[in-house]
């Protein structure tokens, strides 16, 4: 195991044992600790009591945060006719079709998300083993494959964000920056939550939340007590 640095030991200290009580202190000894000289950004762990492998407890969405994640998304838009401009208008960043995706087997990953029209998922499939391992292949799933672009690109822009569960059964999620304060970051944070209580599959037996914890970019995990999580979420 790597050897932490100091600062990240001192922060470590400052957090003591044992869980915190709700998200608004957990995010305000989240922002307390912080001592990054960057902006750094909140994350959130969550731990389900699923089975990836199995395709029917499978957690995978997307969310609109209410503040947003704090950067600028750049989107692409894979799309023909009147729709591209439809996302031009809806502010996408780069539009196109054929020579969009010979841009990308040449090597260019310049954008954070991608939006693809129906129409367009057959010549959009062929760079699937390109777009797949670096989370940027459209899927009707998370409104990200769809007609109405100008919809997808604007909520894209706004702070959607998409999460799927890895084989561990841990969902991760960027939920703002230190410098968004503890009130929207706490607000980020619920939204996210609310959604993945929704989603939970009807195959998942026992206990479906095991634990959360929040973090910095350079900082410790802070573990929430789940028992009190009905209290903060619908």
């Amino acid at each position: 195991m790597a050897k932490r640095g100091k600062k990240y030991q001192e922060s470590r200290k400052k957090m003591g044992t044992g869980k915190i009580a709700d998200f608004t202190e957990a995010v305000k000894l989240s922002i307390g600790t912080s001592f990054a000289k960057f902006d750094e950004t909140i994350d959130v762990a969550v731990r389900l009591g699923v089975d990836p492998r199995h395709a029917d407890q499978m957690v995978r969405g997307s969310v609109i945060l209410p503040n947003g994640i704090g950067k600028e998304v750049k989107v692409a838009v894979f799309a023909k006719g009147e729709k591209e401009k439809e996302a031009q208008d809806a502010g996408a960043d780069f539009i196109g079709n054929d020579e969009l995706i010979e841009k990308i087997k040449g090597g260019w990953f310049g954008f954070d998300k991608a939006v693809a029209t129906p129409d367009m998922m057959g010549s959009v499939g062929k760079i699937g083993k390109l777009l797949g391992p670096r989370g940027l292949m459209p899927n009707a799933k998370t409104g990200t494959v769809t007609f109405d672009v100008g919809r997808a690109v604007q909520e894209l822009k706004a702070g959607k964000i998409e999460f799927r569960v890895e084989k561990a059964g841990i969902v991760h999620a960027p939920v703002g920056k230190v410098s968004f304060g503890v009130e929207k970051i706490v607000e980020n944070i619920t939204a996210f939550m609310e959604t993945i209580m929704r989603l939970k599959p009807a195959a998942s037996k026992g206990t479906y939340l095991k634990g959360v914890a929040i973090s910095t970019t350079m900082g410790p995990g802070i573990k929430v007590d789940t028992a009190n999580m009905k209290d903060m979420i619908k």
